[in-house]
């Protein structure tokens, strides 16, 4: 299959830091966004030469699905690595893209919330399971977790095995207001359970040009959070709606279309604030 690569000329990047960096995308509202983020920076950054390993830590499996998996082939995944130690790299899967990986949802990822209450280290059992990234020599140089649009256990979990955290927001009202939800979250997880945790960044999706609310949005969270808000916004484009549908990244499906090209100047973005704050 071929693929296109991105130009990484335009990209104009710092030199590569050592180690895996670890991100979980996250929001606790759904329909922002998040998924579809997961799996296209992910692709943009194997387009660069990046090696990285995407976990689908939703119980939904959007991912997975996005990504071309069938359900009826996700019997080894993120549920069994977080609740049986199952060694990171039995769960992994190499995908039909370059450079990308994946540990995919099993359908018992549903029941995990309860399961972990029991559990020692309930916190801590994901980023446990990545432990090897992190003392040895990495197979990957960015590993991103996409966690479920809830502020459960599983997501806890994303935010404790993190570096830093990225957050889709949808330039609409109301996902601009439960954005605080998640800062307070990020801030709790930040004194207790993972002190090194930061906010890597917030980036606009759904943006719609014609929408003076987009622009108000937009507007506000760049008053609020000033730096942190990605230059790139991801607008709305039939392409990146159209491309799970065929078990495709919108960079396969159409790397031309303004969603793709998108993602493509966001990878940059995330690339140089990575190497910008090792």
């Amino acid at each position: 299959m071929s693929f296109p690569r991105a130009d990484t000329d335009l990209l104009d990047l710092p030199p590569p830091v050592p180690g895996a960096r670890i991100l979980a995308i996250a929001n606790q509202k759904g329909g922002v966004g998040k998924t579809t983020t997961a799996i296209n920076l992910a692709t943009a950054l194997a387009a660069v030469d990046e090696r990285v390993l995407l976990i689908d830590f939703d119980p939904q499996g959007n991912a997975s699905t996005g990504l071309g998996i069938p359900r009826a082939e996700r019997t080894i995944g993120s549920y069994r690595l977080i609740t049986d130690d199952l060694p990171l790299p039995e769960a992994t899967y190499a995908t039909t893209i370059p450079n990308l990986s994946l540990i995919t949802a099993e359908a018992d990822l549903a029941g995990a919330e309860i399961e972990l209450v029991a559990l020692e280290r309930r916190e801590y059992r994901l980023r446990d399971a990545l432990t090897p990234l992190r003392t040895g020599p990495a197979p990957y140089s960015f590993v991103l977790i996409d966690c479920p649009p809830s502020l459960g256990l599983l997501t806890l979990n994303g935010l404790v095995a993190a570096d830093a955290v990225l957050v889709p927001l949808q330039c609409e009202f109301y996902a601009l207001e439960g954005i605080s939800g998640l800062v307070r979250t990020i801030e709790m997880v930040k004194r207790g359970l993972n002190p090194d945790l930061r906010l890597q960044g917030i980036v606009l999706t759904m943006f719609d040009r014609r929408n003076n609310l987009s622009d108000l949005v937009a507007a506000d969270a760049r008053g609020f959070f000033g730096e942190t808000v990605y230059d790139t916004v991801i607008p709305r484009n039939i392409r990146i709606s159209e491309a799970p549908s065929h078990g495709k990244p919108v960079l396969l499906y159409d790397f031309r279309s303004p969603g793709a090209q998108a993602y493509v100047r966001l990878a940059g973005e995330v690339l140089r604030r990575e190497r910008a704050h090792p």
